[in-house]
Formats: C-alpha cells, structure tokens, sequence
C-alpha cells in the first residue's frame, strides 16, 4: 500500500484546504498480562496445582514467537499535520495492507 507524503484536504483547525503531510502511526494496544482469560492470570488464582492432570493450565510445549500471532498483516493508522497551522488531526481508518506499507 503506497501513501503520498503530502495530499490535500480540509484542516478544521484552519477551516480549509491546506497542504498535509502523511505519517503513518501504529495502531498501538497491546494486552497486558493479566487480562481475563490469559495463563499468568490464571496461575494466580491458584488453577493448575494439585494432584492429577492439569489440562489446560499443564506443560506445555514451547511456541515460537510466529506459531503464537495469529494475524499475518497489521492495521495503519494515518496522522494528518497540517503545513500552516502545525496541528495533527488523528484519522483512525485502518487499513490491513497485504503488501508492505511505503511511506
């Protein structure tokens, strides 16, 4: 996914159309340890001691770090900077780009 540097486009702050520039920012988020449902959270609370088979919570083997992602491709996010005025307007419309994203 190819995206122009500079575009076009109305500025709210400046109430019209100016030169932006285009940075694309990551999508950020990322799940902390102890969320619901996760195997530290788990261990925790005390499941996966005592006699007999641990099922979910027993050993396991070890995966490798692209065995455990799930997705293949990560979502854009676009910032907008307006050239006059300096300020950034936050455009949240992810895309999943297949290719790699080019600045």
């Amino acid at each position: 996914m190819k995206i122009p540097k500079i575009t076009n486009r109305f500025c709210p702050y400046c109430n019209k159309k100016t030169e932006q520039k285009i940075k694309l920012v990551g999508t950020g988020f990322i799940r902390g340890t102890l969320t619901r449902g996760s195997l530290s959270r788990a261990k925790k609370r005390g499941l996966g001691i005592g006699i007999g088979n641990k099922g979910r919570w027993g050993s396991r083997p070890a995966n490798t770090k692209h065995k455990r992602k799930s997705k293949t491709t990560k979502k854009t996010n676009i910032m907008y900077t307006c050239k006059t005025c300096k300020k950034s307007k936050y455009q949240k419309k992810g895309k999943r780009a297949g290719k790699q994203i080019q600045e």
